[in-house]
């Protein structure tokens, strides 16, 4: 490259920098402002890409939530939440450091204030510990009592069952259900009095 190209491009260069200076020191929107304008206009107040969270409990780590698209709405003044639309992977670890309980799903919706998410479109609730696995196409989650619950059909899996139901509550580690209008094969053990 000869000299005055050199000199060209880096004066193309500086000249947007300088631009974009220009731009940044005549914004005089206060954070409160373009909050609201942004919530106005419906959109996110931060976007991040290929989010991998850790959430730790008394310095041991407790949970992940791994997501390729994070769209923060907390400022929402009604109704601040956080979205998930191209899914979400949330995995909760007990004590020995193993997988305790995966969630999986196609898109998900966090409401802040009441701690309630709704997880959408293949839904997967899989307990490692006892092998249970829980299939449905729509699922809240109340994270303040550790339940899980939906009106919609479910199929739920155990090492000796298989059940079809419409309307599934539980704990969120799959134990203590209640079912609503259940079929399929049942293993009963009965013991003679």
């Amino acid at each position: 490259m000869s000299q005055k190209s050199n000199f060209v491009f880096i004066l193309k260069y500086l000249s947007k920098i300088s631009l974009i200076l220009v731009v940044l020191v005549s914004c005089k929107n206060s954070s409160k402002e373009i909050n609201d304008f942004l919530a106005d206009k419906n959109l996110p107040v931060g976007v991040s890409e290929n989010v991998n969270l850790v959430r730790k409990d008394s310095g041991i780590i407790v949970s992940r939530m791994i997501t390729p698209l994070y769209w923060d709405y907390t400022n929402k003044k009604l109704n601040p939440y956080y979205e998930f639309p191209k899914g979400v992977k949330i995995v909760t670890i007990n004590r020995l450091s193993r997988d305790s309980v995966t969630v999986t799903g196609d898109y998900a919706i966090s409401y802040a204030n009441t701690a309630i998410s709704e997880i959408i479109g293949h839904v997967v609730v899989v307990n490692h510990e006892n092998g249970v696995v829980l299939n449905t196409d729509q699922m809240y989650w109340d994270q303040k009592e550790d339940y899980y619950f939906t009106e919609q059909p479910f199929t739920i899996y155990t090492e000796k069952d298989t059940m079809n139901g419409v309307g599934f509550e539980s704990e969120s580690n799959l134990n203590n259900w209640i079912l609503n209008n259940t079929k399929g094969d049942f293993i009963v053990d009965q013991k003679e009095e």
